[in-house]
């Protein structure tokens, strides 16, 4: 009985964990059209309008 309620905690906590990485993957807050979500792109468009 421990032994499946750790791989149920586990199994939620996976599926918790994908659920966040398609969030990321689709929330536009961040601007840029980098998916690894590091800002990197929103830094270059920023820099290319104050030219």
């Amino acid at each position: 009985m421990g032994q499946q309620i750790i791989i149920f905690i586990l199994f939620l906590v996976a599926v918790g964990f994908m659920g966040w990485r398609v969030w990321k993957a689709f929330d536009n807050r961040n601007g840029g059209g980098c998916a690894k979500g590091c800002g990197c792109a929103t830094d270059k468009a920023m820099a290319a309008k104050n030219l």
